[in-house]
C-alpha cells in the first residue's frame, strides 16, 4: 500500500505517541480477501494498525499491507476467475502436497524476493504449525516470503516449508485468529478479524447447500475450457476435485473438515484471549475455494468494519490515552 499522509504521521518520528493498535487477521483460504476490505475501511477511519499478526491467508494479506503491496494484491485478487485459478495448480503425485506451489512462489518472488521481516515498518508475526510436534510457531524474523508460505501451507495441499530445521504447515491448525500474538507484542488495543464466525450461513443461503459449496469442481466446463482440463485430467485429479451431483469431492470434504476445526478452535482460543474488537464479515455462504468472488468479499470486509465502528470507537476512547487519540484525529 503506498504511503499516504495518514501513514506518515504515525512514522518513527513520534514512536511514543503512535497507538499500539494491533490487528489479528484470521485464516479462511479464499475468504481471506475480506481482509483487504477490512484494512481499506480502517484506513478511511484513520486507524492504521502498528502490530500485525496473521494466520494462513491472514498472514499473506497482513504481510502485503505492511510491505506496501496491498494495492497490487487487491488488483491480482480482482483479476481471478476459475480459469486463472486453474492455471496456478501444478499437481504433484509423489510429493508432500498435491499442489507444488512453484507457480505461486514465482508470483510472490516478483514482489517479495529477499525481503526480511525485519525490514517491515512495524512488527509482524506469521503463525505456523510444527508438523512434527504440533507446536504453534511464531515467525517474527527471517525471510518474509517463507514465513507467509509456511503460514498458508495447508496440509496435504501445499508441501511443508522448512524453516530453522522445522517442517512448518498452516497455522490454522493451532491458532486460526492469532490475538495471543498481538497481546504478546504489547498491543494496547486488539482488533480480530474472524472469517469463520458466519460458517453456518454457508448452508442456509438460498441456492446453496453443502453439496454445492464444499467441493471445487475444476472440471466444470462452464468455468474451465475442455482444452485446459486435459492438462490434469487423470484418475487421481478427477477423484480429488471432481464431485458427483449429490456429493462433495474428496478435496471438498478435506476443506470442510478444516472449516469445522477452525470454527471450534477459534471459539476456544478467543475465549481465552478475547480481542477488544471482534470483526465478523458475513461471508459464510462463500466457499473456501471461491477465489473468483474477491470483489464480493472485499466489499463485505468493508461493511463489517462499518458495522463495528461504534465498538471500535468505544474501544479507542477507553483503551488509548488522550494524546494517542488526538494524534489519530490529526491523521484524519
Amino acid at each position: 500500500m503506498p504511503k499516504t499522509k495518514k501513514q506518515k504521521s504515525s512514522s518513527a518520528h513520534k514512536p511514543h505517541l503512535s497507538p499500539p493498535i494491533a490487528i489479528a487477521l484470521g485464516s479462511g483460504m479464499a475468504r481471506g480477501f475480506a481482509h483487504i476490505g477490512v484494512m481499506r475501511a480502517l484506513a478511511r477511519h484513520g486507524i492504521t494498525p502498528t502490530i500485525v499478526s496473521g494466520t494462513s491467508i491472514g498472514a499473506l494479506v497482513g504481510g502485503c499491507y505492511l510491505a506496501g503491496k496491498l494495492d497490487e494484491f487487491e488488483e491480482w485478487a480482482l483479476s481471478l476467475n476459475r480459469r486463472k485459478i486453474f492455471s496456478y495448480l501444478d499437481f504433484r503425485v509423489r510429493s508432500a502436497g498435491l499442489i507444488g506451489g512453484s507457480r505461486l512462489n514465482s508470483l510472490m518472488e516478483e514482489h517479495f524476493s529477499d525481503l526480511l521481516i525485519e525490514d517491515l515498518p512495524h512488527p509482524y508475526i506469521a503463525i505456523a504449525s510444527d508438523l512434527a510436534t504440533g507446536h504453534e510457531v511464531w515467525l517474527r524474523k527471517g525471510n518474509f516470503m517463507d514465513a507467509m508460505r509456511a503460514s498458508f501451507a495447508l496440509p496435504g495441499v501445499f508441501p511443508p516449508v522448512e524453516i530453522n530445521h522445522r517442517l512448518l504447515v498452516d497455522g490454522a491448525l493451532v491458532n486460526p485468529v492469532p490475538v495471543s500474538a498481538c497481546l504478546a507484542m504489547g498491543s494496547r488495543m486488539t482488533i480480530a478479524v474472524d472469517l469463520n464466525a458466519d460458517m453456518i450461513g454457508k448452508a442456509t443461503k438460498p441456492g446453496h447447500s453443502y453439496q454445492t459449496v464444499a467441493g471445487f469442481d475444476v472440471f466444470n466446463e462452464h468455468d474451465v475450457p475442455a482444452e485446459d482440463q486435459r492438462k490434469v485430467r487423470n484418475t487421481l485429479t478427477q477423484r480429488l476435485f471432481r464431485r458427483e451431483s449429490s456429493n462433495p469431492s474428496l478435496f471438498g470434504v478435506m476443506v470442510s473438515a478444516l472449516n469445522i476445526m477452525q470454527d471450534r478452535l477459534t471459539r476456544s482460543r478467543l475465549a481465552g484471549d478475547p480481542p477488544d474488537v471482534h470483526i465478523k464479515p458475513a461471508i459464510g455462504h462463500i466457499g473456501f475455494l471461491e477465489f473468483e468472488k474477491a470483489e464480493e468479499m472485499i466489499e463485505e470486509g468493508e461493511k463489517a468494519v462499518e458495522r463495528a465502528m461504534p465498538e471500535i470507537n468505544s474501544a479507542i476512547n477507553i483503551l488509548l490515552p488522550r494524546a494517542m487519540r488526538e494524534e489519530m484525529e490529526d491523521r484524519e
